[in-house]
């Protein structure tokens, strides 16, 4: 019996050995394939048109569009783990292609000058491995810049049924011309290991010349801190990062530039109606609240106030106002110069997106 025994302690010693060898080489290969941005990184411009791109100039209507696409895999009829759902992505590909059909167009079919997505994926597990990028840059008249937020080999949650592969980030999408994009990388509120298979958020900088001025306008394009744990608080992350944004965007203005920051704040904005937007499942994702504080005389937030940008994805959309958790997390940021004519948010219905796109209307003066 003890020669037994020892026999079977030596062994599950081998096996425990054996998976803390894999277990640490699995980690040292994330580690050493970690995506590490630097601060600031210039972009390819794609021109997708042979015509002459359009000028931009003072005095003179500009539409500019936001939408988290959320990466065409979350549609009215998915719920998603890390909200308190359990899908991690659509059961087949058909719900991604329908999805991006839908999205190019919606986009295609509004009038903008201007378009800012947030969570398109390029070659990802969770929605089929589809170049969205190309799929909605196909035949645009004029010209885009991608900026990666989120490329990891492999994220390893949740278990068995892994995210996996992720390479995904944000599409600026410019029917002027552009002299030059950026990629700014923001505060990161993750340590290793969770940093080495996580997001990488950052700011898409494009900088446009204006006709009849020697400033420019500046277009940020941005997707700030969702499910972050910046020292056991969930909003810090976020809070780091809309003030690297705004410093950016004060520093700009203060050359003499316009600016116009938009896209996905993860932060309700200022002046919704609390009725409609009470906060009914805090114990997953809570957006907090943009301070009107936060911002320099003379600047502004610009949403739509009436219509939720954004629901909860506990569970597949119903329609049920009483049973969803609804935001107002998506629009924009104005610099002093950007006069604000009208803002709207389009009610899809979450047919597409567990976002509805917004749309502002400006004039630069």
């Amino acid at each position: 019996m003890k020669k037994i025994f020892k026999r079977c302690l030596t062994g599950l010693a081998i096996a425990a050995g054996s998976i803390i060898l894999l277990a640490g080489a699995f980690l040292g290969i994330l580690t050493i394939a970690e995506y590490k941005p630097g601060e600031m990184d210039k972009l390819e411009v794609k021109n997708h048109s042979t015509q002459k791109p359009s000028g931009i100039s003072t005095g003179v209507p500009l539409s500019v569009l936001t939408w988290n696409i959320g990466y065409a895999s979350l549609d009215e009829s998915q719920d998603f783990f890390m909200d308190g759902g359990k899908g991690v992505r659509p059961p087949n590909d058909s719900n991604v292609r329908r999805n991006l059909s839908g999205i190019r167009d919606f986009i295609f079919d509004t009038d903008f000058d201007i378009a800012l997505i947030q969570e398109i994926d390029i070659a990802s597990k969770r929605s089929y491995y589809i170049d969205q990028r190309s799929y909605l840059t196909e035949n645009f008249s004029g010209n885009s810049a991608f900026a990666h937020n989120f490329n990891s080999i492999f994220v390893p949650i949740p278990f068995p049924e892994f995210i996996g592969r992720v390479s995904s980030g944000l599409l600026t999408l410019n029917r002027a011309a552009t002299v030059e994009s950026f990629r700014m990388s923001l505060p990161n509120p993750f340590s290793w290991p969770v940093r080495a298979v996580n997001l990488k958020r950052c700011l898409l900088i494009s900088r446009i010349p204006l006709e009849n001025a020697s400033s420019q306008l500046v277009i940020v394009n941005l997707h700030l801190e969702a499910y972050d744990s910046g020292g056991g608080d969930a909003s810090a992350g976020r809070e780091a990062q809309t003030k690297a944004m705004l410093n950016f965007l004060y520093a700009e203005y203060a050359k003499g530039n316009y600016c116009i920051a938009g896209g996905d704040f993860n932060q309700n904005f200022p002046g919704i109606d609390p009725q409609l937007f009470s906060l009914r499942h805090s114990d997953y994702f809570t957006a907090g609240t943009l301070s009107p504080s936060l911002l320099y005389p003379g600047w502004q937030y610009a949403s739509d106030t009436r219509i939720p940008s954004c629901r909860l994805l506990n569970e597949p959309y119903s329609g049920d106002l009483e049973k969803t958790q609804f935001y107002i997390i998506d629009g924009f940021v104005l610099s002093p110069n950007v006069e604000l004519t009208e803002t709207q948010a389009f009610d899809l219905g979450f047919k597409y997106s567990d976002h509805n796109p917004v749309k502002i209307r400006v004039v630069l003066r």
